[in-house]
């Protein structure tokens, strides 16, 4: 079945989609730290079968959370399925991409206005490693500086996020494809297909920061939530989330994965993933089955370390 992840012990003085008490626009200061509350769910493509794995994957998707003394960083990964015809298990790639990352966090080996520079360091990691690794994946990176409250992610493919201000959608990746249904990736090749396999570099990511306010939402998933989800129904399930406490955010995060997955399944659905196939003219109809990795987090006064 599905699983669901909680981070954090953060004490929120916030209020959702409107001003709080310590939003300097209220009168109130704000000018303390700032963190994210969290909460993960997720279905891989085999629920249906039975098909899980253990810790932070569903499926071939793999995802982290990881705080440091000067931010709280999370990210989203999709391993490319293609590679399973070849004997690699899609998932290996993600996951151990998402795990150096986190460790990276957690040792302090970053700079939290440079997301990209995670992924670098992460990626070059995945090509030193003396233990064989192969595969391909996308790649999100979402980090909050504590102190300067900014936001600044990095985002490689089709995985993404979305920042949600006052029921609207405030800033929003934008998603990176060569050709339809083929995004950017990091990939490691055998030797014989270098050249062959699709590879692109840390560097060609897409980076953005910008302010964020107490209350604001921000959910960063993979393709399989987006494919399935257009920012409207999105959008009305994150009205249902009226506090910052973590059952609440759970209970967003996992009512959201559970839809998506549905209509993953729908073969009448006309899916945001079959309005595009329709677009570069491909006659398609349903919606896409794929894993679904869903991080929901919303920016809360940091009062707890």
């Amino acid at each position: 079945m599905f699983s669901v992840l909680s981070y954090g012990r953060l004490v929120a003085r916030a209020v959702l989609g409107g001003l709080s008490q310590t939003d300097p626009r209220a009168g109130g200061g704000g000018g303390g730290d700032y963190g994210l509350v969290t909460a993960g769910c997720g279905f891989g493509k085999d629920f249906r079968k039975g098909l899980l794995k253990k810790g932070a994957c569903y499926g071939d998707d793999a995802c982290f959370v990881a705080r440091h003394r000067s931010a709280d960083v999370l990210g989203v990964a999709d391993g490319v399925g293609g590679w399973r015809d070849y004997g690699v298990d899609p998932s290996q790639f993600s996951g151990t991409l998402m795990r150096t990352c986190e460790r990276l966090v957690k040792e302090g080996r970053f700079v939290p206005s440079n997301p990209i520079g995670i992924l670098t360091t992460s990626y070059c990691e995945l090509l030193q490693n003396k233990v064989p690794l192969l595969g391909s994946s996308t790649a999100c990176i979402v980090v909050l500086d504590r102190t300067s409250h900014r936001l600044h992610t990095a985002n490689l493919g089709d995985s993404g996020f979305l920042v949600v201000r006052g029921g609207e959608v405030v800033h929003r990746s934008d998603e990176q494809q060569h050709y339809f249904n083929t995004p950017f990736q990091l990939s490691i090749a055998p030797p014989e297909a270098e050249g062959v396999v699709l590879s692109d570099s840390p560097d060609a990511a897409d980076s953005t920061s910008f302010d964020v306010q107490l209350g604001d939402i921000i959910l960063t998933a993979t393709d399989g939530l987006f494919d399935n989800m257009p920012d409207y129904m999105i959008l009305q399930e994150l009205k249902k989330l009226k506090n910052s406490n973590y059952e609440s955010i759970q209970q967003t995060a996992r009512s959201i994965a559970e839809q998506a997955h549905e209509l993953a399944y729908d073969p009448n659905y006309m899916s945001p993933f079959a309005q595009f196939a329709c677009d570069n003219g491909l006659n398609v109809r349903g919606g896409k089955p794929d894993d679904i990795t869903v991080l929901l987090s919303i920016v809360a006064e940091y009062t707890d370390w």
